[in-house]
């Protein structure tokens, strides 16, 4: 509901209490990293990015919006690893020279 009125703070605030009570879990920490980007704080999007990963190293859609992340940040070479992977996982392998 915080997301559909773009109200990506307070969506983070409330999911940042979710994420302190249940650490392990990788959906809340996919939203509160959605709206830390959403609300253009991008270091935090990162942080929580990182975390997912750091549980979950083939979750493509954490792999997607780190690259997106790093992409706003200005960081296109560490983007473009992150973006690969996340295609490589999603089974998009991108074009084949079939002769």
């Amino acid at each position: 509901m915080f997301f559909d009125a773009k109200e990506y703070l307070t969506a983070a605030r409330i999911l940042d209490g979710l994420v302190a009570e249940a650490p392990e879990q990788v959906a809340p920490r996919l939203l509160l990293a959605r709206a830390y980007y959403h609300s253009a704080r991008l270091g935090r999007a990162e942080e929580q990015l990182k975390a997912v990963l750091e549980r979950d190293p083939v979750e493509s859609y954490a792999r997607l919006m780190l690259g997106r992340t790093l992409e706003r940040q200005g960081r296109d070479a560490e983007a473009a690893g992150h973006l690969r992977m996340a295609a490589a996982f999603a089974g998009d392998f991108g074009p084949t020279d079939n002769g």
